[in-house]
């Protein structure tokens, strides 16, 4: 094997520009593959992260729907019959959930959640002189809703605790805000769907990053929304779920569903179209990569076809002093093998100096206050993924020269010298 060795890196060393080439080009085509794939699925967390951050893992609500049960279906003698039913309206169904305190109980014993946090959510109107602008005001347990869904990172402006701490305060989208001309301290006046008209002081702006939920929505404490709707404090018409595995998101939340006799809304269901853009996104990195090494190793292929053919006289020489096929095979697979492994080792590095520049570069947008430089993953398994293919790509880059030297006639060969 030490001989084997010393004989593959002589022939590499012999015709060091080729392979200085072809390592060059599985170190592109690693730091491409890196730099790639680093960048994309940071891209990805980060578009995700804006709506999957802020989106609960199920969501138990009461949705205004027509009645399912109406009279005709109620008389035994149309029992078998098929109805058709026009114009059916909605039932009087209550918006807040039903001993909404008895299902936070039972759901935080349950050992598959991670948190929960009550909301009450209802439409107003933001008067603003002659005008009124259609809003929505989310009344939150601040402190669950930070620790669930990271509220704090989207505030712009104040503190998002005042809204526990200060009486009948609200934080007003920034596009809602600027509609307003509102700013931190002012009075807003609100009107509710009955007609009643609510003062509330606003103590801070919040921005999503996505402009059109920005323009309505708005957040105070469950206490104040709970007052301005006339409301007891068992008043809840949303509870909130993080689960500690969001897989489990669409069973837990047909279960909810059946136990509780509420509606209930998985992620997947609320958020598919995501998920569907950041499989793309993936799929398209990863192909851009796998291409790269695979022209890397039609690189490599040649460069060893080559060498074999420059090296005929040495290998029936080999051949002829007592080294086998197999041990042919066995040095030309090695360098193949070399030129991958350095050629690989080289690009993850120069794949994380590339991410570590692309990382730093300033990314200021007002769509995104909280996004300061490009989005990069550092994800460990993307330079394991890229070593194995360098290795994978240069072994069978080198197989069918490496087949072909072992198969080589030495008394052809020099017979013909």
């Amino acid at each position: 094997m030490k001989l084997t060795v010393n004989i593959a890196e002589s022939l590499l060393l012999a015709r060091w520009k080729q392979t200085l080439i072809a390592a060059i080009g599985v170190t592109f085509s690693i730091t491409m593959f890196i730099t790639l794939l680093s960048f994309m699925t940071g891209l990805n967390d980060l578009l995700d992260g804006l709506i999957l951050n802020r989106t609960p893992h199920v969501r138990l609500y009461n949705d205004i729907k027509p009645e399912k049960d109406q009279p005709i279906t109620k008389v035994a003698q149309f029992k078998n019959y098929y109805h058709f039913i026009h114009s059916v309206k909605t039932s009087n169904s209550r918006e807040e959930l039903y001993n909404s305190n008895a299902i936070i109980r039972s759901v935080q014993k349950d050992q598959r959640v991670l948190g929960i946090a009550p909301r009450v959510s209802t439409q107003v109107f933001f008067n603003d002189g002659m005008i009124d602008i259609t809003g929505v005001i989310n009344g939150i347990d601040v402190q669950a809703e930070n620790k669930l869904f990271h509220f704090d990172e989207y505030i712009v402006a104040g503190n998002y605790l005042d809204v526990k701490n200060i009486a009948n305060s609200i934080i007003l989208g920034k596009a809602l805000a600027e509609k307003l001309s509102a700013n931190v301290g002012d009075i807003v006046q609100v009107t509710t769907s009955k007609g009643e008209i609510f003062p509330l002081k606003v103590i801070g702006f919040f921005q999503s990053g996505l402009q059109d939920f920005d323009k309505v929505q708005s957040y105070a404490s469950i206490a104040t929304v709970q007052k301005l709707l006339g409301k007891t404090q068992s008043y809840i018409t949303d509870i909130q779920i993080k689960l500690k595995d969001v897989n489990l998101s669409p069973a837990v939340a047909k279960e909810y569903a059946n136990l509780f006799g509420c509606d209930a809304e998985d992620i997947q269901t609320a958020n598919s179209q995501f998920e569907t853009g950041t499989f793309v996104r993936t799929l398209i990195s990863y192909t851009v990569g796998i291409v790269l090494l695979i022209v890397a190793g039609f690189g490599i292929y040649n460069i060893l076809n080559m060498m074999i053919y420059e090296k005929m006289d040495s290998i029936a020489i080999l051949k002829a002093t007592g080294f086998s096929g197999g041990d042919v095979k066995r040095i030309f697979l090695f360098i193949a093998l070399t030129i991958g492994f350095f050629g690989g080792v080289t690009g993850l590095f120069f794949g994380y100096i590339l991410s570590s520049i692309i990382d730093v570069i300033p990314f200021n947008t007002a769509a995104l206050p909280t996004i300061k430089t490009y989005p990069i993953n550092y994800n460990p398994v993307f330079y394991v993924i890229g070593i194995s293919f360098a290795l994978i790509t240069t072994y069978f880059a080198g197989w069918l020269p490496a087949r072909k030297a072992s198969k080589v006639d030495p008394v052809v060969i020099i017979r013909g010298k």
